[in-house]
């Protein structure tokens, strides 16, 4: 990945906001040209073919509580696009690291936050994209919005939320390993053992009995299930809007950005003594 070149002028002439908008600027315009936005927008498309296509039958058989599997898989769908693009993440800050720009920015007067601010940016574009082609992939299996305005609004926001802590997540251990090809590998295993073993592809009850507990309360079925209340169904059984429902899900991605975070900071005074 090639990088627009940014010198210490760039940073140095202008304030913590101006620099962390150059260095967003530095990730955001290459993805353009180099492919990463071209990714985010195929995962969804690659997921719904392989997820959907071989498990809709299935699951019609077995059922899975709501009108169409569609509208069971598509936060599915969603979870998937968004951990790529994390994986994309921790790529981008162990190549940082690896390199020396996080050392070379250290030298310059800017505040500790805005390199993490500016990566967590170009991340949070990618994420948009990725979710917004997820929607539309969904859109042709039949996947809709049977809520208000504001549970739509509430599915988007909280999906964008997910993506943030996930990315802010990979972020970290992409700075710390400094390995891209070793960081990216590492980051694949859990995001499949999380997504098999959880309710975004199945019911939490046709799991064994002796880990359906485990599939049912881990952080990834908490997020499928608070956007898939937030989505609604036909039926009424997506789950009510409550903090009951949602509260968990937002438990995980605010720890993971409060914790993650707090190590980045710590993990940036180290590197710059």
């Amino acid at each position: 990945m090639s990088d627009e070149p940014v010198t210490g002028h760039d940073l140095s002439a202008t304030g913590a906001l101006g620099q962390w908008w150059v260095l967003a600027r530095r990730l955001i315009r290459p993805s353009w040209r180099t492919g990463e936005i071209l990714t985010a927008i195929l995962a969804p498309v690659a997921f719904t073919v392989g997820f959907y296509v071989p498990l809709n039958l299935v699951m019609t058989v077995y059922g899975h509580g709501l009108s169409s599997y569609a509208q069971f898989l598509m936060p599915m769908i969603v979870m998937q696009a968004v951990s790529f693009c994390a994986i994309a993440a921790a790529f981008r800050s162990a190549t940082d690291a690896r390199d020396g720009i996080d050392i070379r920015f250290a030298t310059l007067p800017m505040p500790r936050w805005v390199p993490l601010a500016a990566r967590i940016t170009a991340a949070a574009q990618r994420s948009v994209i990725a979710i917004a082609a997820a929607l539309v992939c969904g859109a042709l299996i039949g996947f809709r919005f049977y809520g208000s305005w504001w549970h739509t609004l509430g599915f988007l926001a909280f999906a964008l939320l997910i993506a943030i802590a996930l990315c802010c997540g990979a972020d970290l251990i992409g700075s710390v390993s400094s390995s891209p090809e070793a960081t990216t590998q590492v980051l694949v295993l859990p995001q499949l053992i999380l997504g098999m073993v959880s309710t975004g592809f199945a019911p939490a009850d046709q799991f064994p009995g002796w880990i359906q507990s485990y599939a049912r309360n881990q952080p990834v079925s908490q997020f499928v299930n608070g956007l898939r209340a937030l989505a609604g169904d036909s039926t009424g059984n997506a789950g009510v809007v409550d903090l009951a429902t949602l509260g968990p899900g937002l438990a995980w991605a605010g720890g993971i950005l409060v914790f993650c975070g707090a190590l980045a900071w710590s993990h940036a005074v180290r590197r710059t003594g």
